[in-house]
């Protein structure tokens, strides 16, 4: 599973399988729908390491470093063969993506950028907002149909998917135990192998099978929330650190082990997505503490670390809600650069000994 995450973003080709590639942005794109259609699919990630400066030239420096790093690295071909690219409304920096690579499309031909589809789903909790996500869904749908001439199998897919979800819940309990049996790096890697759910599930089930050989990890327990994390950058300078991440919630990692759906319809695929979160950039700081609050309980947390990348605020608006929620020591990594973090700052709130 690691060894699958190491190849992360490299590049969309698989020789194992050759389905067209649809390369995606964001939370809310749902891939059950893109695998119904027969499509790969390949969230796209930035690169703390490769630079950021085609990606600057048309997002500016105040985007979220990871939604220029993404632009970047499609300008630059780091993905490979792409056919489509469809991106999500889960936070204002992906909104500001699909724009750029509309424009891109229209105006610069020559940069060889596959077509864009936006799928913009909102998260208020109201019934219009419900009957708007369902009627976006339904024209996904009908896209996927037209692309590839042919009906969706939306049954087949969403019991597949729901069996991952099933498998990734058993392997967050790993890491949950005490002793931890995951680190948060190697929990980020089985959440984000970038595998067709086919190819996915059999992973899944060798290592639970495994699990009872898999390596106790000891070291303060640490709760991470805050901004997004598409690379092991920051997990593996926090745990080299003494420190073992246990939970989270950004969207690459427990935010993406959800209940199965259940009902195999657009109508509860719309409703999942309608309620999925609670992230930074669609929930109020109160769910957010809220949230925290239980899932620190959850993974018995020593350590709550609320981490705010540069370019990204809204994560450090929460803290303040948070830690009055909490009952274990707090610490907020603000304006951090993309893929690292201020371990000094870590040191002098939470003493951590090597």
């Amino acid at each position: 599973m690691e060894e699958a995450y190491a190849g992360r973003g490299a590049s969309a080709a698989s020789a194992k399988d050759p389905a067209p590639v649809v390369g995606y942005v964001g939370a809310d794109v749902p891939v059950e729908l893109l695998t119904a259609a027969g499509l790969r699919a390949f969230r796209l990630t930035g690169d703390p390491e490769s630079g950021s400066d085609l990606g600057d030239r048309y997002l500016g420096r105040g985007v979220d470093p990871v939604a220029r790093s993404v632009l970047a690295r499609l300008l630059a071909g780091a993905f490979g063969d792409l056919d489509r690219i469809v991106v999500s409304h889960d936070c204002e920096a992906s909104l500001r993506l699909f724009y750029a690579l509309r424009e891109l499309g229209r105006v610069e031909p020559g940069a060889g950028l596959p077509g864009v589809y936006l799928v913009d789903l909102l998260h208020l909790p109201h019934r219009t907002t419900a009957r708007y996500n369902r009627r976006r869904i339904g024209e996904f749908a009908a896209r996927l149909e037209a692309w590839t001439g042919r009906p969706l199998d939306v049954a087949g897919a969403m019991a597949a998917h729901d069996v991952r979800r099933r498998l990734l819940a058993a392997a967050a309990e790993l890491r949950r135990a005490v002793p931890a049996r995951l680190t948060g790096r190697q929990f980020l890697a089985v959440a984000g192998a970038p595998l067709p759910v086919n190819e996915h599930i059999p992973l899944l089930e060798r290592l639970l099978a495994e699990a009872g050989r898999l390596d106790e990890h000891a070291g303060k327990r640490v709760f991470l929330s805050g901004s997004d994390h598409d690379t092991p950058h920051v997990y593996e300078a926090i745990e080299s650190d003494g420190h073992v991440i246990v939970g989270e919630d950004h969207s690459f990692g427990d935010l993406s082990v959800t209940e199965p759906i259940g009902a195999a319809s657009l109508d509860a695929l719309a409703e999942h997505y309608h309620r999925s979160g609670p992230t930074a950039h669609r929930a109020t700081a109160g769910e957010r503490a809220a949230h925290a609050a239980a899932a620190v309980r959850r993974c018995r947390a020593d350590l709550f670390i609320a981490y705010s990348r540069d370019g990204d605020e809204a994560p450090a608006w929460d803290f303040p809600a948070q830690r009055a929620a909490l009952d274990i020591p707090s610490v907020l990594l603000e304006r951090q650069e993309y893929g690292r973090a201020d371990l000094a700052a870590l040191r002098k709130e939470s003493p951590c000994p090597m």
